[in-house]
């Protein structure tokens, strides 16, 4: 089906539960991502969601429930894949910087034609292993959606991190196995359930830092 299909009023309740306030500009780029998505899938497998009518919610929807958490100037997205959540996040969140880094060269190319099409000026594609990566800043916020455990998302992206960062981890159910093998230097801060329009099942974040 075509993206044009989904009525507004369904994507505006959406983001009205999840408090993103949104403007004509922003919803028009978030169906434009939705579109494009939905199309460059076809042929590069960038989800296993393949109807547009459940992209919104599993994608757009559950990537924008953390849009409150995210702090500071800085944001990286680690494992971004298709741009998720950073795409969305960049949209409704105009005066923040996000980087999105993916290992697979297909994904970034197509995280690059969005940014050109959507015309978003604070989205940066980096192509590279999380951990072989040399970035000039340090980033406020490290955010990752789908980047294998706790565990190994702290142990290999922690080195970007801030003075004062934070960590966030966008999971399922709550992994409880995980955190008992955090890092040393690490503590978790907080968890939060989300909720998000359209979905069931477990959904929370947490929030890492280090400690002082």
């Amino acid at each position: 089906m075509n993206v044009n299909e989904i009525n507004d009023e369904r994507w505006l309740q959406g983001l009205a539960v999840l408090n993103c306030g949104v403007d004509d500009e922003q919803l028009h780029k978030l169906k434009q991502y939705v579109a494009l998505l939905h199309r460059w899938n076809k042929t590069y497998n960038l989800t296993a969601i393949r109807d547009p009518q459940q992209m919104v919610p599993l994608h757009i929807f559950d990537s924008l429930a953390v849009a409150s958490y995210i702090s500071g100037k800085n944001c990286l997205d680690v494992g971004s894949g298709g741009g998720l959540p950073g795409i969305p996040l960049a949209i409704m969140q105009p005066k923040r910087i996000f980087t999105l880094l993916d290992t697979n060269g297909k994904k970034t190319r197509f995280m690059q034609q969005v940014a050109i099409e959507l015309e978003l000026n604070n989205l940066v594609v980096v192509h590279a292993r999380v951990e072989k990566w040399s970035s000039e800043s340090k980033f406020d916020t490290i955010i990752s959606r789908a980047f294998a455990s706790i565990v190994d998302f702290t142990h290999y992206s922690s080195h970007h991190l801030s003075k004062n960062g934070q960590m966030l981890a966008m999971k399922g159910r709550f992994p409880q196995d995980e955190l008992a093998s955090l890092p040393n230097g690490f503590i978790v801060e907080y968890s939060k359930t989300l909720v998000i329009p359209e979905v069931s099942g477990s959904r929370c974040i947490i929030k890492m830092i280090k400690k002082t």
